[in-house]
């Protein structure tokens, strides 16, 4: 694999043009997610790098990320409730690939109104971006209707976000083999469409687009790809190409990671859990899973098979089914930029700021895909060589053993995660994908 530049250097702006004028250039961007910590980290780098370019900047998410985004420095203003996260976070469908976005559409429906009036308390005599999450790309559609001249730029965080019928084609934990016509795969896009995708969130789109005076659309995911006037990948070309049929003129990225405070640190707890003996594995399902207690506790098992200690990041010490033990520390949240440098391997769901966090590190993975992305993820992690995956829901102690072991032992998957690291350290810098973006505005 040969590291690649997809972004070329920003140029400055136009000679004789004045720092004063390119700031008065800078407009307000509204960026928008919606999800888990992992949805909104990329969004807190984007609006980072945002404000040292010149521009004014407000994020909206979930009250329950409020301090998380006033902590990084970014003006924070609700987009739901708290209660609307948590039931969508409780509700274990979320966790079937069938009912997911029945699930998740749930927490959007707020958004349909949320995000035209967030539009429309902007000044109008600055330009304004509305940047978001691609769930969210509907809404921007509709604050794009009530608010002329807005601009709308999608922030595409993995791959399988943006459909292609091209390889590698997951279906959900079923990949479309290659031998299988581009007028099948089409069709099977379709399919899921109109028993999936469609049931659950069209009327109530279709209804808030006619009360802002737009026609109602057929579908919902291509009413989405379509949507955006300027799309950026959070994820670079060396992690997956550019098939033809995703967006034209598409800015590609890297993986916009990101950092900690600089007085962050590793908490006494767990310096000490890592003082005490070799390196542990880590395991995480993610910020929004509630149900993977008996995944967890399977993976602490296979781990202990190996001799292998185990640290457990979970919200809550209920979701680990286990008691206390020298070799096992839980912890809610610990900054994965922080603590896998000091890991032997990471088990993880698949999301993909945790499988670029894992790359940075150098850390081989073993990905237990659930849902959305994550096994699109999984697949690519695997064609890279930087790990295994199992499906999540037919684990067995003895095959993660084995799978845990090989990710433990490996030199080919060793290598291969040196490799993946140093291309994703020659990755151009997020203010570079700003420059792109925003070209008259001082970086």
């Amino acid at each position: 694999m040969t590291p690649s530049n997809p972004i070329s250097s920003a140029t400055g702006a136009a000679t004789g043009t004045s720092v004063a004028a390119r700031r008065a250039a800078a407009g307000t961007v509204l960026l928008a997610t919606v999800g888990s910590v992992g949805d909104l980290h990329p969004f807190l780098a984007l609006g980072q790098a945002l404000q040292r370019q010149g521009q004014r900047v407000r994020l909206l998410a979930s009250p329950v990320h409020a301090d998380r985004v006033r902590a990084c420095g970014l003006d924070w203003q609700a987009l739901g409730s708290a209660a609307s996260f948590e039931a969508v976070a409780d509700d274990p469908a979320l966790w079937n690939p069938r009912t997911a976005m029945a699930v998740f559409w749930r927490g959007l429906r707020n958004s349909l109104q949320a995000l035209p009036e967030a539009a429309l308390a902007l000044p109008t005599d600055r330009p304004a971006t509305l940047l978001v999450h691609p769930l969210l790309l509907p809404a921007a559609d509709l604050a794009r209707a009530r608010r002329p001249g807005l601009r709308v730029v999608a922030a595409w965080l993995a791959p399988q976000n943006l459909r292609s019928c091209h390889d590698p084609m997951m279906l959900g934990p079923l990949r479309v083999p290659r031998w299988v016509p581009m007028a099948w795969r089409q069709a099977l896009w379709r399919r899921i469409d109109r028993r999936f995708i469609d049931p659950a969130c069209l009327a109530e789109l279709n209804a808030a687009r006619v009360a802002a005076g737009l026609q109602p659309v057929a579908h919902f995911m291509p009413h989405l790809n379509a949507l955006a006037d300027q799309s950026i990948t959070l994820f670079p070309a060396w992690f997956a190409g550019t098939p033809p049929d995703w967006p034209p003129g598409l800015l590609r990225g890297s993986f916009p990671l990101f950092e900690p405070a600089a007085e962050a640190g590793l908490s006494t707890t767990v310096q000490a859990f890592l003082a005490a003996g070799e390196p542990p594995v880590v395991v995480t399902l993610g910020t929004f899973q509630r149900h993977g207690g008996p995944v967890l506790a399977q993976v602490v098992a296979a781990a202990r098979a190996l001799g292998r200690r185990t640290l457990v990041l979970a919200a809550q010490r209920a979701q680990l089914p286990l008691p206390a033990a020298p070799d096992l520390l839980w912890q809610p949240y610990v900054p994965l930029r922080l603590l896998l440098p000091h890991a032997a391997a990471l088990v993880h769901h698949g999301g993909i700021g945790t499988t670029a966090e894992a790359l940075r590190a150098a850390l081989p993975q073993l990905v237990l895909p659930w849902a959305f992305d994550q096994f699109d993820n999984a697949r690519r992690v695997l064609a890279l060589g930087a790990g295994q995956t199992l499906s999540s829901r037919r684990l067995r102690v003895g095959r993660l053993q084995r799978a845990l072991g090989e990710v433990l032992q490996s030199p080919a998957i060793a290598s291969a995660c040196q490799v993946c690291a140093t291309a994703l350290a020659a990755d151009p810098e997020l203010d570079e994908l700003c420059q792109r973006l925003w070209p008259d505005c001082e970086a």
